[in-house]
């Protein structure tokens, strides 16, 4: 079980990539920020949640989600399977790699400069 929920984050992570520009953020804080908006918000709205839309950022953040979440609908037929539990478990999955990837195990010195 936790082979295929490694591959299916797998997926995820290659289709953000190759079609998303919003990871490219050049601060750590920035990329922290813009992935948990992003995901969180992809997640609730895969599991048909509600999702705050308070803010200026909220909403930023909730029109990357929308298209996010239709496009892992539309590349993976198996996403629309799974129950809440299971989205929700694959989304921290994809979150942790994700933050990996562009943050804690990036070599982007840039992303730790004080000055930058």
């Amino acid at each position: 079980m936790e082979d295929a929920l490694s591959d299916k984050v797998e997926q995820l992570v290659d289709y953000i990539m190759k079609w998303c520009l919003w990871q490219f953020h050049s601060r750590a804080w920035d990329r922290e920020r813009q992935n948990e908006g992003i995901l969180s918000k992809t997640q609730q709205l895969l599991c048909e949640e509600p999702v705050a839309l308070e803010t200026p950022a909220d909403k930023c953040y909730w029109v990357d989600a929308v298209i996010l979440a239709e496009d892992f609908k539309a590349a993976y037929p198996w996403l629309v399977s799974m129950d809440k539990q299971e989205i929700k478990s694959l989304m921290q999955g994809l979150k942790e790699r994700i933050d990996f990837l562009t943050i804690k195990g990036s070599l982007n010195e840039e992303l730790t400069d004080p000055k930058y």
